[in-house]
């Protein structure tokens, strides 16, 4: 809980850079936002390439989850080859959304 407290923080604070960066048209208070995005998207193009390599973690984590998680045994009962590709399509608008807005700073 103190990790995610300090992580909400912190991305709170870089927003908030970002935020006075763009007001008072200060190029270097926009850096740490945009190091944060770079970061993002190279996290999230990992989770990609290991839900590619290995699509049985997709199954082995949704037995991990809650009991009252909804929707669990609908999901469950999907094709894992259909959900590998619903979640490599969902991660893939995901990382386009993300190139574009690297691409507008």
């Amino acid at each position: 809980m103190c990790i995610a407290t300090a992580i909400s923080l912190l991305m709170i604070l870089i927003c908030a850079m970002a935020t006075y960066g763009a007001y008072k048209q200060h190029a270097a208070w926009i850096i740490p936002f945009f190091c944060y995005q770079i970061f993002d998207f190279a996290l999230n193009t990992l989770v990609a390439i290991s839900v590619l390599v290995y699509p049985s973690t997709i199954q082995d984590y949704l037995r991990q989850l809650f009991f009252f998680f909804p929707y669990k045994e609908e999901i469950m009962s999907v094709n894992p080859t259909c959900l590998v590709v619903i979640i490599l399509l969902f991660i893939s608008i995901i990382l386009a959304f993300k190139v574009s807005a690297l691409l507008c700073i």
